[in-house]
């Protein structure tokens, strides 16, 4: 007979499986920056971003802080392996806009520094473990709630114009997948509160979405397909 603890387990493999695909979403965007040897005006911050939401994430899954999150971990793991490599390709191509490079290295630096404090802190100067999750998940939180309320921006502009033309519906549909069965995950066994708060509003937020994109997708002009960087550029940034 199968047991909370393993159907958890199940839930956070297939959790696993989704948050990579969410991953390996912006490729098509770093494949045409590859073939084009520029980075156009594809924007570098939500990568950034995501490289400081998936090391958080991973300090938050290890033991020291949250035990029985390993998979929190593992995926956030290869999350940033894979973020890393986009900053990079990134790096390799944005020649034309100096300034850029100095940036993203400076982000990255601010970035590294902030997680270090963040460990160091919860090691060695908070002893009591229900207050290094909650130190620890509550910044991991802030981090997911902006990433998945992200694509709610286009919201206005969808209201607006009565057109979904700017509204990624595949990313909304991955999003509330990938929300719904972290939160799922949070809920068996062993409740875990941090990843039940940000993928419970990401849940909410991705359904809004879509009910925005399916109330406007009649009304929105009809012509030829075109690939924008506005479309394309949003990576998958919320795993967990």
């Amino acid at each position: 007979m199968v047991d909370a603890k393993q159907v958890r387990f199940i839930i956070g493999v297939i959790g696993n499986v989704i948050s990579f695909g969410l991953f390996a979403a912006p490729a098509k965007t770093f494949w045409r920056i590859f073939k084009k040897k520029s980075v156009e005006e594809f924007s570098y911050v939500p990568y950034v971003a995501t490289v400081m939401n998936c090391m958080l994430w991973v300090f938050y899954g290890l033991p020291v802080v949250h035990k029985d999150s390993y998979l929190v971990s593992t995926i956030n793991g290869v999350g940033l392996v894979i973020e890393l490599f986009y900053v990079g390709v990134y790096l390799m191509y944005c020649g034309h806009k100096q300034n850029y490079r100095k940036k993203i290295l400076l982000y990255l630096l601010g970035e590294v520094v902030s997680v270090a404090i963040i460990v160091l802190i919860t090691l060695f100067v908070i002893k009591n473990d229900f207050i290094k999750q909650t130190f620890v998940g509550i910044i991991c939180d802030i981090f997911n709630i902006a990433m998945y309320a992200s694509p709610s921006l286009a919201i206005i502009t969808v209201v607006k114009t009565k057109s979904v033309e700017y509204m990624p519906f595949l990313l909304s549909l991955v999003c509330f997948v990938n929300a719904a069965i972290w939160t799922s995950y949070s809920l068996i066994f062993k409740i875990d509160y941090y990843v039940l708060a940000s993928n419970g509003i990401g849940t909410f937020l991705a359904l809004s979405q879509l009910i925005v994109y399916f109330m406007y997708y009649k009304s929105t002009p009809k012509k030829e397909k075109t690939v924008k960087p506005s479309e394309v550029e949003i990576p998958a940034t919320n795993r967990v």
